[in-house]
């Protein structure tokens, strides 16, 4: 089978692999539509692990909808032909670990969960595989659009995530650093969570924009003056009660704990890339004795996360498809896209490609 893969650091090719096997529990699906992930383009350029050399050779990939063309015999729920929505993360739900309570997405260590493109070949191929298929695969719904499943299977998981890690209250503040499509679903995540004023940090005004029409209530330009001190002018000098923090260098974490209120909550979405340390400010941190509490996490899959999304989005309860700024169609597309979101020019948010 053709496919988009890692052929070295810093370079892609389009390559011949294998078609992948099914096992008794899984099943392999043709792609539908895919999306392309900033995670597609730091798995090339350095920004997993500083680039790790045993990616070689893998296709990239990990946001897509796909219709079956093969089952297991031991699949029960999925038939040859189904489309279905496929999550990021596809976990191992038979692992003894899970009986300790260990996250799904960390079930045999850090992101295991996140098997394409890092354990195996991603969805940039003509044919991809799906582990314990009962477990991470989910019908699309008839009437759902393409556009609003794709967004579901990564940006909205892990925008929404944020917001379930960041303790949001009825009524409570919140701010969003970054503007991404990450971050534009925290925000959405965070209305739904049902906090009372929401605040959006970033210095383009097309996202930022589009972010109010998520449901942030104010906007914070940190090109015009420092963030912190927007921020705390906005809050009458108390601070927010949950942070997000969805875009950013290392420095960021610092910058949420100095604006988050003693007892409050800072949630990580960020992978940093490319230093050794995340500094802490010990006067922000009142010295480790805020009782300001961080979570950092990756997103859940699996198949009830994905239902439960498409139900919100089936509901009217939100509409990501406003992520989705660029379309392109036909297989070969996927290096046009890939390329394009490596660049990221004014203007883009999502790119996707539909077969």
């Amino acid at each position: 089978m053709k496919a988009f893969c890692i052929k070295a650091l810093n370079e892609v090719a389009w390559m011949c692999k294998e078609r992948p096997v099914c096992g008794p529990l899984d099943a392999i699906c043709e792609p539908i539509a895919h999306a392309i992930c900033t995670s597609d383009v730091h798995m090339v350029y350095g920004g997993i692990d500083g680039g790790r050399g045993d990616l070689a050779g893998l296709a990239l990939g990990h946001e897509v909808l796909g219709c079956i063309v093969e089952v297991g015999s031991m699949v029960k729920d999925f038939k040859i032909g189904d489309k279905v929505i496929v999550p990021a993360i596809t976990s191992d739900y038979l692992t003894y670990e899970l009986q300790g309570g260990l996250p799904p997405q960390h079930f045999k260590g850090f992101s295991s969960g996140q098997q394409f493109s890092l354990k195996k070949d991603g969805t940039f191929a003509e044919y991809f595989h799906v582990n314990l298929a009962d477990m991470n695969l989910a019908h699309l719904p008839d009437k759902m659009t393409l556009d609003a499943a794709l967004m579901c299977t990564d940006m909205v998981s892990t925008g929404f995530w944020g917001a379930e890690m960041a303790d949001i209250q009825l009524g409570s503040t919140l701010v969003v650093f970054g503007a991404g499509p990450v971050g534009l679903m925290a925000v959405a995540g965070g209305r739904l969570k049902g906090a009372g004023r929401i605040i959006i940090v970033d210095n383009n005004t097309q996202r930022m924009q589009l972010a109010l029409e998520f449901g942030a209530d104010e906007v914070v330009n940190f090109s015009e003056c420092s963030p912190i001190e927007q921020i705390m002018n906005l809050t009458n000098k108390k601070g927010v009660d949950s942070a997000i923090l969805a875009g950013g260098d290392e420095n960021i974490l610092g910058i949420g704990l100095s604006v988050v209120r003693p007892g409050g909550t800072v949630a990580n979405l960020n992978y940093f890339t490319g230093v050794p340390t995340i500094p802490i400010p010990r006067r922000e941190w009142n010295s480790g004795l805020s009782d300001k509490i961080i979570r950092g996490g990756l997103c859940p899959g699996g198949r009830m996360r994905m239902e439960r999304l498409a139900r919100m989005v089936m509901n009217g309860r939100f509409d990501p498809t406003a992520l989705v700024t660029h379309r392109f169609t036909g297989f070969d597309s996927i290096e046009t896209a890939f390329f394009l979101m490596k660049d990221k020019p004014q203007g883009l948010i999502k790119p996707v490609v539909y077969m």
